[in-house]
């Protein structure tokens, strides 16, 4: 009998590893954890110890018998304020290093969880493409894009994939920051938000690392991950809202009034962020064979009832 694929994943404590390292067990794969220090629960996965990404060791033996390598591991948050250094550190040359080791070991191929905003700044005023000139508009966007080059010239078989904005359980930053005020039983005044947006489940994103992996030859290029249709902010807090059991609760107020009072409270990124759009399209992608196995509002109402259940049982509980 063939022995299954032995994929490496790195990131695998972070928000998408975690799902991922799941879902690649679940799909058959081998896996072996690329860590920073010793974590539990890992009984169905090898642990290889490669320090901070940073400063990454022990990558020849890390990568002994790999077939493909995850590399979702980086500083992941596009507004954490730090240095620019810093995510070339991690996200550039850390990268650089791991396809570098990899190719040597002649891993079949390198799959790099980049982003969206490699390519675009937090809006768009049309929908993107691979076709469209990369131009990012931060050090972090500017770092995966350095990286997806670096990648490429390690002559390595490889796919860079684009997600756009991850939304699942233990998502943080802005969205979560969303959802929690949709939580609260208050109305929301984004009733008249019409900019559009493209959203990719944790589910999604997982069934496109498996699509590229199984491709029979790599892509070698970027390819956009998001759900097919985008979404309006009123929309991703209706669909939310209608899994924890409520209304939409959204009042009619105008965007630009919004937008205006967080510019002035220092939030001028979050107010591009709620008022415009991204939309993004992966036909690209699903022209290789990627098919999403969820819309992004059933995904979103499911997270909604997820956490409803959650409550409760804490509600039980005290």
């Amino acid at each position: 009998m063939t022995e299954a694929p032995l994929v490496a994943l790195t990131g695998a404590t972070g928000f998408a590893g975690q799902y991922l390292a799941s879902d690649l067990i679940r799909r058959g794969y081998r896996l072996r954890l690329l860590l920073r220090r010793p974590v539990e629960d890992a009984a169905s996965a090898d642990q290889e110890f490669i320090g901070d990404l940073a400063r990454p060791r022990n990558l020849d033996q890390a990568m002994r018998d790999v077939d493909f390598v995850v590399h979702s591991a980086g500083i992941a948050h596009a507004m954490s304020g730090r240095p620019e250094d810093d995510y070339r550190a991690v996200n550039r040359d850390a990268t650089a290093a791991l396809a570098q080791a990899a190719r040597k070991a002649g891993v079949k191929r390198f799959v790099f969880l980049s982003s969206i905003r490699a390519q675009s700044g937090p809006a768009a005023d049309h929908v993107l493409t691979e076709a469209d000139a990369a131009q990012p508009t931060d050090a972090y966007g500017r770092s995966k894009l350095e990286a997806e080059v670096a990648i490429a010239g390690t002559g390595i078989a490889y796919a860079a994939l684009r997600p756009v904005l991850v939304h699942g359980p233990g998502a943080r930053g802005n969205l979560e920051a969303l959802f929690a005020l949709a939580r609260k039983p208050v109305p929301l005044p984004f009733g008249l938000f019409t900019g559009k947006r493209s959203l990719i489940s944790l589910a999604n994103l997982a069934g496109a690392v498996d699509c590229v992996m199984r491709l029979p030859e790599a892509p070698n290029r970027p390819l956009i991950v998001a759900d097919p249709e985008p979404v309006t902010l009123a929309g991703i807090i209706a669909a939310y809202r209608r899994g924890l059991g409520r209304r939409p609760g959204l009042l009619p107020v105008p965007p630009a009034l919004l937008e205006l009072g967080l510019k002035l409270a220092g939030k001028g990124e979050m107010a591009e962020r709620l008022g415009g759009s991204l939309a993004a399209s992966p036909a690209a992608l699903m022209a290789l064979g990627w098919m999403p196995s969820e819309t992004t509002l059933e995904a979103l109402e499911a997270l909604g009832a997820q956490d409803r259940r959650i409550a409760e049982v804490g509600k039980t509980v005290s």
